[in-house]
């Protein structure tokens, strides 16, 4: 996956999760629950990724 494939799919999932976390907030029942912590732990891959190789690049 390329870094601008990332990116894009980084910026979907923190939208995908502030919809999710207003909807829940708002006391709406969510169908899946667990999708959250599902989406952070996404996110966090990603942006570890996105990390190593900046760390990479400045060897």
């Amino acid at each position: 996956m390329s870094k601008e494939e990332r990116l894009k799919k980084l910026s979907e999932l923190k939208a995908e999760l502030i919809k999710l976390r207003t909807l829940q907030a708002i006391g709406g029942s969510l169908e899946n629950p667990s999708r959250i912590k599902l989406i952070r732990k996404t996110i966090a891959r990603i942006l570890t990724i996105n990390r190593e190789e900046e760390l990479k690049k400045g060897k």
